[in-house]
């Protein structure tokens, strides 16, 4: 009889130890009969009032802080005066068949 528990607690063992080098858990767990107390009913409280409150002021600091508004309004620029640049010479070319010196 020895023997046999012996041998079943050894293949316990190696199972275990088999078990734990897989990532997998082995546990026993031994319940304890007992009373379960339910929670009481939850109180739930009233909202709170609202409030209202004047809107924030909006505070500008200038323009050369936004440094992206700034980057978009001189590419705008650049490409109005590309475009008007470019419409000069359209039409120095029609009117006088040459580019005139471009």
């Amino acid at each position: 009889m020895n023997k046999i528990l012996g041998a079943a607690l050894g293949l316990a063992i190696l199972a275990a130890s088999t078990a734990a080098s897989a990532h997998v858990d082995v546990a026993i767990g031994l319940g304890i009969p007992g009373a379960v107390y339910a929670p009481a009913e939850p109180v739930y409280a009233p909202p709170p009032a609202v409030v209202y409150a004047p809107a924030p002021v909006a505070v500008a600091y200038g323009d050369d802080d936004d440094w992206r508004a700034r980057e978009w309004r001189e590419r705008r620029e650049w490409r109005e005066r590309e475009w008007r640049r470019q419409e000069w010479r359209e039409n120095e070319w029609r009117e006088r068949g040459r580019w005139g010196g471009y």
